[in-house]
């Protein structure tokens, strides 16, 4: 009996990742590259980006970078135009640029305008301006995985909030609950050009991000001083998720390439928990 292995599952397809410089990005775009696809790695940090992309060549993969923005729009065009002119085409989409909220995020205990301004912008308008830039490309080819990066911070609240968290996520928690209910749409609108659509929603991961929520539970908690952001973060971890383990990038990464291989050829329009049960729906 023969068939592919993992390592080529991938095999052929290119793929355009945003925030891949660093985090769960990295994760995601290492992930594709070990399963054969060639990578367009793309973060507002271009040297983050270049760094993703040299890691991924001297595994013997092929790989891009840039520094895109992803609020602008015409940043995102520029750099899926030049994928498709360097590696040919674009088979596989990860919008996944994403922040928490704006500068000041670690010490307040409100959200403000500015939190509001920047997780739309990134968060949402960001998955928009990626799609827009690269869903005409894929409808000539009439193919294409598109997978958006939520969150389940983006499902329905469950109980009582985390100590700190009060108001101060709720930009974040509306900008991917926005996240899944673009991937619901785009899943509607791109079906009949044989695009798959579909989002992951990750749980928690020890990444600067989530660094950066431990950090606000311990400026607003004095009974957490004593405490490293770690050992905040992993109290969480053991008190909200049933494996009692945090999610890794390669996790995520994981799921995206299921999500953008031809065994997920029927699936579109889902949002996957890779949350280790802290959230079930």
């Amino acid at each position: 009996m023969t068939g592919s292995t993992m390592s080529d599952q991938l095999s052929g397809r290119v793929a355009a990742v945003t925030g891949a410089g660093r985090g769960i990005g990295r994760g995601i775009a290492l992930v594709l590259a070990s399963r054969g696809a060639a990578v367009s790695v793309s973060d507002l940090d271009g040297a983050a980006a270049a760094s993703v992309a040299a890691e991924i060549e001297s595994s013997g993969g092929r790989s891009v970078s840039a520094a895109v923005d992803v609020t602008d729009p015409s940043s995102i065009s520029r750099w899926i135009d030049s994928t498709i002119a360097v590696l040919g085409q674009v088979d596989i989409c990860v919008p996944n640029a994403g922040v928490i909220g704006a500068a000041g995020f670690t010490t307040r205990k409100d959200y403000n305008s500015d939190d509001w301004r920047l997780t739309w912008g990134v968060n949402v308008q960001g998955l928009v301006n990626t799609a827009d830039a690269v869903t005409p490309h894929m409808k000539q080819r009439r193919y294409g995985k598109i997978v958006n990066i939520a969150s389940h911070g983006g499902r329905e609240p469950r109980g009582v909030p985390d100590p700190g968290r009060g108001s101060i996520q709720a930009p974040y928690s509306v900008s991917k609950a926005a996240a899944i209910q673009w991937t619901h749409l785009l899943a509607i609108e791109l079906g009949q050009f044989n695009i798959n659509v579909n989002a992951v929603c990750p749980g928690r991961l020890w990444t600067p991000m989530w660094e950066a929520i431990a950090l606000n539970h311990k400026a607003l908690n004095p009974e957490l001083s004593a405490l490293s952001a770690r050992e905040i973060f992993d109290r969480n971890i053991k008190a909200t998720m049933p494996l009692g383990r945090e999610q890794t990038p390669e996790d995520v990464g994981k799921a995206v390439a299921f999500l953008a291989s031809e065994d997920a050829s029927e699936i579109t329009g889902q949002a996957l928990n890779v949350n280790g049960g802290a959230i079930m729906n």
